[in-house]
């Protein structure tokens, strides 16, 4: 396992933590031109062609779309307990997105007779991905959908790969019924981003994708960013749990394997000025690491050698501006008081408190979103939200007693920025 000094790092292997899994997908754009030139000329055909050689999944046209009978059928032949678990995050998501959302319209006056103000509507449609290949992920789709229905969003789309079967898996499909969706497509990779793009006989053109994807999914986005509002970056999953020497070990432990068993790209890190705290969780993860598969130890082990692990500070100061610098995707702050902390934290994905708020809860079912900016995008970017489904449009109004005591300030900017006939709308206007 990694366990660093942070005055002890080399400016090398500092960078290369900080950087994480950031892949070069620059052949992986070379593809998705290809592919993506392919779907805009031939539509479904090339649709077909592409998940038979990528997935391995022999589709026909009519087999693209999900039926309601398919969406019927599997949430009947999901078990009730798992049901009923979908059902309450939902609940908890919608709660949490409805305090969201803004005033539909709101006025105010700079001065006398002149008002403005901003219009929120939902964009027009929108394309959710929800992404396959390790697993069933129902709670993206709980993630990408509750908002956008909050938000008022009239058409959405969901794409996403279909199983060995050629069948979307049971629990996605509970999802989306539960959540009230129903227009849903088993592609997935280059050509479901393709398909949005350009829209195909059976696959709509839609304005904009969001959710996680592969890296072959990534590279579509930037190929086809001309043609589809691309969303939120979002990469490799990464945590940080910061720590002060009252930190419970054998929590710390448990939270600390959270995001490393999500692959070898991952990134888990413990950042923490208690050498003591490092010892004893890392001695309770090797434990820990027997009670889990084969595949995710194998997963969990890689990451605390390659881009996770611990990195010892002098402070707690130190440790808080390490975060900082860092902008994870999670983060949990498991000390003495995690609230003090709070207002110190300038850039994070999602901010998690205390000794029982694992990363978990917010993953599924506590309400807050948990698709969020990765690779340092935290610097600049927020989670998913109900603003990702809506637009704001500047309203302003002038009586003519207002259009009277501004128009020879409008005058003046105008000439001086050399535009005649701005200047001649305020100057002849009568």
């Amino acid at each position: 396992m990694n366990i660093y000094k942070l005055s002890e790092m080399t400016d090398e292997k500092k960078n290369f933590i900080m950087k994480r899994a950031e892949l070069d997908i620059s052949e992986h754009m070379k593809l998705a031109k290809e592919v993506s030139d392919d779907i805009r000329e031939h539509g479904d055909a090339a649709v077909l062609e592409y998940t038979a050689k990528f997935d391995r999944v022999p589709l026909t046209q009519d087999k693209l779309k999900v039926t309601p009978e398919e969406i019927e059928t599997a949430y009947e032949r999901l078990d009730v307990e798992t049901r009923d678990a979908i059902a309450y995050a939902a609940k908890n998501i919608r709660n949490f997105h409805e305090k969201q959302m803004p005033e539909e319209m709101w006025f105010t006056e700079v001065d006398k007779g002149l008002l403005v103000g901003e219009k929120t509507t939902p964009i027009v449609d929108v394309c959710l991905y929800v992404p396959g290949g390790k697993g069933s992920f129902p709670s993206v789709l709980l993630m990408l959908g509750v908002p956008a229905k909050v938000a008022g969003v009239e058409k959405i789309v969901v794409v996403t790969p279909p199983n060995a079967k050629g069948e979307v898996d049971d629990a996605i499909l509970a999802a989306a019924k539960i959540i009230g969706i129903t227009e849903i497509y088993k592609v997935g990779g280059i050509q479901a981003v393709a398909a949005v793009a350009f829209g195909t006989e059976t696959i709509p053109k839609c304005h904009k994708i969001i959710g996680p994807g592969n890296s072959y999914a990534t590279a579509a986005k930037r190929v086809l960013a001309n043609y589809i509002d691309a969303g939120l970056p979002a990469g490799p999953s990464e945590c940080i749990i910061l720590a002060d020497e009252k930190a419970d070990p054998e929590k710390v432990a448990l939270d600390w394997m959270i995001e490393a068993e999500h692959g070898p790209d991952s990134a888990a890190l413990l950042v923490t000025h208690s050498q003591e705290l490092v010892e004893k969780a890392a001695a309770i993860v090797e434990k820990q690491l027997t009670k889990i598969s084969p595949r995710r130890q194998e997963f969990v082990t890689t990451n605390f050698n390659t881009y996770g692990g611990a990195i010892i500070t002098d402070s707690l100061d130190e440790s808080i501006a390490f975060v900082n610098d860092y902008a994870p995707e999670h983060m949990e702050v498991m000390c003495e008081q995690p609230f003090v902390i709070l207002p110190k934290i300038k850039n994070a994905g999602e901010i998690l408190l205390g000794d029982y708020t694992p990363v978990t809860l917010c993953n599924f079912v506590l309400g807050p979103n948990a698709i969020l900016p990765t690779g340092q995008f935290a610097k600049t970017y927020s989670s998913v939200s109900v603003m990702d489904f809506l637009k704001r449009s500047s309203v302003g109004y002038a009586s003519k007693e207002g259009f009277e005591m501004v128009r020879d300030y409008a005058y003046r900017i105008a000439t001086v920025e050399g535009f005649d006939t701005h200047a001649l709308a305020v100057k002849e206007r009568k």
